[in-house]
């Protein structure tokens, strides 16, 4: 009888046993389940401005100022607290001259320069970032032939880093290099495609005279970037293009929208002075001007102010920017930056322009490019000497070496130095090529050119010549 009623009492207990099991297993599958279902996704936090600064500083496209300030806040706690960090030393460097490039404020370049060097200091073999943080920093102080020797150093070091071949364009660029600047661009869109190739190929067309191609290429750089501040930076460009190619209307929308994008677009703001000035709207012109000026005090913009003053017959506030002009370019030249050609140009035309050829033929020796061929010959046709001047105007606008192309200014010396020289045909020609480019080239000199060719009048009829009544 024991055995019998063991029998179903053990039976019982394995069932409970497999129903407890079963249960068990029932609940992890279901735990399983639970966990491999999808959790509604949760929203990513953005980004910090400093985070996204340094994203930007790292892949070559703009960022945002109070981003660049945060950068450069962490960026200064990190090297104090780890003094043989590298990295973070070219990072700083590298944010410290992209700022200083932003505002215009030289006084960031000798902050960048040391901090790059610490960072070779720390890391003295294959430190691109480095090496190409110094190409950065010359270009901004505009002393290309260091760009280019640190630049070309940098691509030695990592042949395929697409973020150093804009930093050799823009040194080519600046000392006339342009053949060199076309085998790099194309270099760089072998390796690379997006907005930021595209804007850079857009530079490259507009020097070259592929205006058209320009436009293009920065229409679609607009579209495709990805951050506000980006697509601010290439609204800018599209805009001056706008305005060389002589449509000011087109530049202020494009100018516009850059300043609602990025507030801190302060060339787009000078940008907007240019072409409200062009349009007649010449008070918001200058409101447009110290806006830029108050946030960027950029010789060449104060310049321009002062120019649209001087329009105006505004004498005594011209005077004040032109006195201010000088002041910046000294404190460029404290800062290790080069603003020789604005200051060339302003004793040229409103200072001491023996001076200005003394200062642009020094100029001309360091950098043999359009740019400065056109300054050097202003100068010496405002200080009397027009027959040097052609040699320098005939340069500036010879395409063959990259001159002339789509720029108003350079046709308006070479027609003025022409008319001096009594070539009247030569004058009348490249004066109405300047107007043609861009007829509001500038407040100032554009009535002059007018003016000038209004006094040559219309180019003398030969007819036909007369038979000589004593011939066959």
């Amino acid at each position: 009888m024991e055995n019998q009623q063991e029998g179903p009492v053990r039976a019982s207990g394995v069932r409970r046993r497999r129903v407890l099991i079963a249960s068990v297993a029932g609940c992890a599958v279901l735990g399983g389940v639970l966990v491999l279902l999808p959790r509604e996704p949760a929203e990513p936090a953005p980004p910090s401005p400093g985070a996204s600064a340094g994203a930007a500083v790292g892949s070559g496209v703009p960022a945002t100022l109070p981003g660049l300030a945060e950068l450069i806040g962490e960026r200064e706690k990190a090297v104090r607290d780890r003094p043989g960090d590298a990295a973070s030393w070219a990072v700083l460097g590298v944010a410290y001259a992209e700022r200083g490039r932003r505002l215009a404020d030289p006084a960031y370049y000798p902050r960048a320069e040391r901090a790059l060097r610490a960072s070779l200091k720390a890391r003295p073999q294959r430190n691109t970032r480095a090496v190409a943080g110094l190409a950065a920093l010359a270009n901004a102080r505009r002393d290309f032939r260091a760009g280019r020797r640190w630049g070309e150093a940098a691509l030695r070091l990592e042949p395929r880093r697409w973020t150093t071949y804009p930093l050799l364009i823009d040194a080519y660029t600046g000392l006339g290099e342009y053949r060199a600047a076309e085998r790099t661009l194309d270099r760089l869109m072998e390796l690379r495609s997006g907005p930021a190739v595209l804007a850079r190929a857009a530079a490259v067309y507009r020097d070259r005279g592929r205006l058209e191609d320009a436009a293009a290429s920065l229409a679609d750089a607009a579209a495709g970037a990805r951050a506000p501040v980006e697509r601010a930076a290439y609204l800018e460009q599209a805009g001056r293009l706008a305005f060389e190619r002589g449509d000011p209307a087109v530049a202020l929308r494009h100018l516009r929208e850059a300043v609602r994008l990025d507030p801190d677009q302060r060339a787009a703001r000078a940008g907007q002075g240019r072409a409200l000035a062009a349009l007649g709207r010449t008070a918001q012109a200058l409101k447009a001007y110290r806006q830029a000026l108050a946030g960027q005090p950029c010789p060449r913009y104060t310049l321009e102010l002062g120019e649209l003053y001087e329009s105006l017959g505004m004498r005594g506030e011209a005077r004040a920017q032109y006195g201010l002009v000088r002041e910046r370019v000294r404190g460029a030249a404290a800062g290790g930056a080069d603003e020789r050609l604005v200051l060339g140009r302003l004793e040229a035309d409103h200072g001491d322009p023996a001076a200005a050829v003394r200062r642009l033929r020094a100029e001309w020796q360091r950098r043999p490019t359009p740019e400065a061929a056109d300054a050097l010959g202003w100068a010496l046709y405002r200080a009397g000497k027009p027959a040097q001047a052609l040699r320098f105007a005939l340069r500036a606008t010879d395409p063959e070496r990259g001159g002339g192309l789509g720029d108003a200014v350079y046709w308006y010396h070479r027609g003025m130095i022409e008319q001096e020289l009594n070539r009247h045909g030569a004058a009348r020609r490249h004066l109405t090529e300047a107007l043609r480019i861009n007829p509001h080239f500038s407040p100032l000199h554009a009535p002059t050119a007018r003016a000038a060719l209004e006094a040559l009048g219309e180019p003398p009829d030969e007819g036909v010549p007369e038979m000589d009544a004593g011939a066959g």
